[in-house]
């Protein structure tokens, strides 16, 4: 946990993911009622809406839950499922989920729940990466899209992020909007998204990582990430 928790925190510090957060904070403008953030993990988000408006954090991990309630101590923090939200029915006026929905077999599912805990003209905003977008320079092309798309295998709806508009149409939100923000990387600091990649693949793929890790010690490295942010307004 405390090497998760260690890369979730240094991923979130960077200015990249600050803007995004940002950019979905804005997304929820006003915020006039309760926020909801789902797939919450260490609680950032939540620490930072709730400067702003009431916000509650649910996440299915109980030590990811009472991580985020020992750092913000201010905020609730629930455990709880993406499709059974321990909430009431129009009780939020906000729903945001960050790199939640490409983790269910259902995204759908959320989304009808989303529909549930919003009021009317509530609004929603979906952030995430679809995993057969991500770039990555290679002196091996071809087995870098073996390895991106074996990790995307691993996921269990790894092009949720090119759905979010039309799940977001086809459970009752109007005025959907998306837009896609490219994170570019050329340093360490990926490295550790480079080898879970690589894991995917085991012993075939160590010569790619170690390339990759030269070029990251040599200034040569280049990822790009799309990160895709959809939102809507909750239909009456």
């Amino acid at each position: 946990m405390s090497t998760l928790l260690a890369l979730l925190d240094a991923f979130d510090d960077l200015p990249a993911a600050a803007a995004l957060r940002r950019r979905s904070y804005d997304l929820l403008a006003p915020l006039d009622g309760l926020v909801v953030d789902v797939g919450c993990g260490a609680g950032r988000a939540v620490g930072e809406l709730a400067g702003h408006t009431t916000a509650v954090g649910v996440d299915l991990d109980p030590e990811m839950v009472e991580v985020a309630s020992t750092r913000w101590p201010g905020p609730t923090f629930l455990l709880g499922d993406a499709t059974a939200l321990p909430l009431e029915d129009g009780s939020a006026a906000g729903y945001r989920a960050d790199k939640v929905l490409h983790n269910l077999d259902d995204p759908a599912r959320a989304l009808a729940e989303a529909r549930r805990v919003l009021t009317a003209g509530g609004r929603a905003v979906l952030l995430g990466q679809d995993w057969d977008t991500i770039v990555i320079d290679s002196d091996d092309p071809e087995l870098t899209r073996t390895i991106r798309h074996a990790r995307a295998d691993t996921v269990a709806t790894p092009r949720a992020a090119r759905q979010y508009r039309n799940l977001l149409l086809d459970n009752g939100f109007t005025d959907v909007t998306v837009e896609v923000h490219t994170s570019v990387h050329t340093g360490p600091m990926i490295l550790p998204l480079l080898a879970g990649l690589a894991a995917s693949l085991g012993e075939r793929a160590d010569g790619w990582l170690r390339e990759q890790t030269e070029r990251a010690e040599n200034d040569r490295l280049l990822v790009a990430v799309p990160i895709f942010v959809a939102a809507g307004i909750r239909a009456g």
